[in-house]
């Protein structure tokens, strides 16, 4: 059992490396910064960031910047304000025309992270959608038409953002939380979906990446 799994660790790592090799000569989407838009980012926000927030907003941004496909992590225990700063990059995106798909691991937590989007968005033209088991069948239609005519900008859902119902006009960032909590099966489906788009990932749990 233990050579199974020393084999399978192999390949996995192997895989990755692979992975992030082919991502690293892709060729992504860059996303500059947008004036007017800039002002309205900060619209809702009643807090002033804190120090490993601002540098976490900017090392992002300045990754969306490049061609290069982003791929980063952002670990912070609850109420650190990670997702502040994934709504900073939402808003980069959807200022240069893409949409952003959240997958999040319980539909409490999607819940949860709409309502934070809705309220961060109001008042902007930004429409946000929720997908998950709580969203009824229709606002789940009217959401996955949406996400098709490019209408919805901002997604927020649970594995159902993976099913293949779910076509996106011109997505440009996938924000992940908690990535660690999602099975083999709904890895491999984020693995194909994430092919040339700038990934965000989001962790309460350190993860280590070498």
């Amino acid at each position: 059992a233990k050579e199974k799994a020393r084999v399978r660790a192999q390949e996995l790592a192997a895989e990755l490396i692979k992975t992030y090799a082919k991502r690293q000569v892709a060729e992504g989407t860059a996303f500059p910064p947008q004036p007017e838009w800039d002002p309205m980012v900060e619209k809702n926000f009643p807090f002033r960031l804190t120090p490993d927030q601002a540098t976490s907003v900017t090392d992002v941004l300045t990754d969306m910047e490049r061609t290069i496909p982003m791929d980063r992590l952002i670990s912070g225990d609850v109420g650190f304000g990670k997702t502040e700063v994934a709504i900073r990059a939402a808003l980069r995106a959807v200022a240069n025309g893409h949409q952003v798909a959240m997958l999040v691991p319980t539909t409490v937590l999607a819940k949860q992270h709409y309502d934070t989007f809705a309220a961060r968005v109001e008042g902007l033209p930004v429409n946000v959608a929720l997908l998950s088991r709580f969203t009824s069948d229709a606002a789940a239609r009217a959401a996955i038409q949406g996400l098709a005519d490019g209408t919805v900008d901002v997604v927020v859902g649970t594995h159902r953002l993976l099913n293949e119902s779910v076509r996106y006009k011109n997505l440009g960032l996938l924000i992940i939380d908690e990535e660690h909590r999602f099975g083999v099966g709904q890895k491999e489906k984020l693995k194909a979906l994430r092919a040339n788009l700038d990934v965000l990932s989001l962790s309460a749990t350190p993860i280590p990446r070498t």
